[in-house]
């Protein structure tokens, strides 16, 4: 009966001993997150894997406050370039109504306007004239882009 009870007990060691031998790698500490403040924050996450399954522009999350600016990531990408007769699509993937609006914020040009679109919503707008083409957001004037048809 002791026999078995020390047996017993040495295999328990050995489990134990084993185990935490294997959940003992050498792990990396993870990096603390980005304050808000950040604008480098307001990215994570998104990929051009993203522009290439959501639309061709798109208004990637957080975009609704300052900062997006400062990296020029308000609209992904901020400037593109189509031949004449090809469309743009733009996806609000956002949580806050956002629009795109032809011009700048104290100008806009009446050209074109998606109205405001819904978090998850898209606008596509065809262009069949060469030229450079700058719009904005109309709720959040720092949200600048620019579409360039060749």
């Amino acid at each position: 009966m002791i026999k078995k009870i020390i047996a017993s007990g040495i295999i328990g060691i050995v489990i134990i001993v084993a185990l935490a031998v294997a959940f003992s790698t050498d792990v990396e500490p993870q990096p603390e997150p980005a304050p808000e403040s950040d604008p480098t924050y307001l990215m994570q996450g998104v990929t051009q894997l993203d522009v290439m399954t959501g639309g061709d522009v798109i208004m990637p999350t957080k975009v609704s406050r300052p900062g997006c600016e400062e990296i020029d990531q308000c609209y992904i990408p901020s400037e593109i370039t189509i031949s004449a007769g090809e469309s743009v699509t733009w996806v609000n993937e956002d949580s806050a109504f956002h629009s795109v609006t032809s011009g700048f914020y104290d100008a806009p040009q009446n050209l074109f306007d998606s109205g405001y679109m819904d978090p998850f919503e898209s606008y596509t707008l065809t262009f069949d004239e060469s030229g450079t083409f700058d719009y904005f957001c109309t709720l959040h004037p720092w949200m600048e882009g620019q579409v360039i048809v060749e």
